[in-house]
């Protein structure tokens, strides 16, 4: 069965999403599937945060993200020829669906922490497209 699975990387976390990134390509390798990279960046463009931000910064943000989000996955992997790479502006876990989704992913890969207050209250992101993704997702715990 080959099919397209997309690990999700928060590149804020550095070295815990080496794992992450390393179980989606081991993944990829048994099903023979094609593997994309996405991360997630903040919306500078929203009304309270958009006004201390000039024009451009957003624009440099995303160019920064995928210089940055390409080292991760050539120093975790060895190489990203094979690695579709997409940076995304917004709320992670509705734009880890949004890729999916348009992307025709059959497996999402993303990986969970060990849950702080606010999670129960508000929902990581990981509970969040578990519950709303339409294709199979692996959690990876840390």
């Amino acid at each position: 069965m080959s099919g397209k699975i997309l690990v999700a990387i928060d590149l804020a976390d550095g070295e815990d999403q080496k794992g992450i990134l390393k179980a989606g390509k081991q993944l990829a390798e048994l099903d023979g599937s094609s593997i994309s990279v996405v991360t997630v960046l903040p919306d500078f463009g929203m009304s309270m945060v958009g006004s201390y931000f000039d024009k451009d910064a957003s624009t440099r943000a995303l160019k920064a993200a995928a210089e940055k989000l390409h080292d991760f996955v050539r120093d975790t992997l060895g190489s990203d020829a094979d690695v579709q790479h997409v940076i995304r502006m917004g709320t992670g876990y509705e734009e880890i669906l949004e890729t999916a989704r348009e992307l025709g992913i059959t497996l999402i890969v993303m990986g969970a922490h060990r849950p702080a207050l606010r999670d129960y209250l508000l929902g990581p992101n990981a509970a969040r497209v578990v519950r709303h993704a339409t294709c199979s997702v692996h959690v990876v715990r840390g």
